[in-house]
């Protein structure tokens, strides 16, 4: 059972929200159909959330997803994050892969690509780089290891090792990928896909060991 103060903070973001929206019954990923706060059992709540390719939170539902109308709050971002784990409660886990579990609250989630977006390079300080996830700043962070970016042809996007719990791979966004981009060699020809990056006077060869975890992990 999860401490009360660490499942008010998602209950106190989430209700008046799901309140705003009339607690209508929503059509969600694949047609699922779902309300907002629904207790489908004595004392469970459920609730629907979605990220998007820039590491962005919304509720489900949301008509209007952007800047504005996304999570912001830090706490509620961290306590969201760092509980989210594959969905293998039985419910919804076709359309909503991953689950933040709350005590008896249910937070599912779907993913426009992954669950966990990379928007920041933590660099400064004495200590080595780290990446930030989904607007949690240091608080949500792992070591930054340049060898192990994956670039990927067929979509064009940039990938980094994540938290196991949460599908082992994240999306990096796009505006952070771009920067790293600039680190990347390609082999002579007309290879759409890098070989190796140079960090910190080093070139190193990229290991591409996250193609097959990548391929594993939960699909959106």
């Amino acid at each position: 059972m999860w401490p009360v103060c660490v499942c008010g903070v998602l209950r106190a973001w989430a209700l008046p929200l799901a309140r705003a929206s009339g607690a209508r019954a929503c059509s969600g990923a694949g047609g699922v159909a779902y309300t907002q706060g629904q207790s489908p059992a004595p004392r469970t709540r459920e609730y629907f959330y979605y990220v998007d390719h820039q590491g962005q939170l919304f509720l489900d539902d949301s008509k209007m997803k952007n800047f504005i109308t996304c999570f912001k709050d830090l706490q509620f971002l961290v306590t969201f994050f760092s509980r989210l784990r594959p969905n293998r409660s039985g419910r919804y886990e076709a359309s909503f892969p991953f689950l933040s579990p709350c005590g008896r609250e249910r937070n599912f989630l779907r993913c426009e690509d992954r669950p966990v977006v990379f928007t920041h390079l933590l660099a400064a300080g004495p200590g080595s780089p780290r990446l930030s996830y989904c607007g949690g700043g240091e608080a949500l962070a792992v070591p930054f290891e340049p060898e192990r970016l994956l670039p990927l042809a067929t979509n064009g996007r940039l990938y980094h090792p994540a938290p196991e719990r949460a599908g082992g791979v994240g999306l990096v966004r796009s505006a952070l990928a771009f920067e790293l981009s600039a680190c990347f060699e390609y082999p002579p020809g007309a290879s759409a896909v890098p070989s190796h990056v140079h960090w910190q006077g080093q070139r190193l060869p990229l290991t591409m060991d996250l193609a097959p975890l990548l391929l594993a992990a939960p699909q959106p």
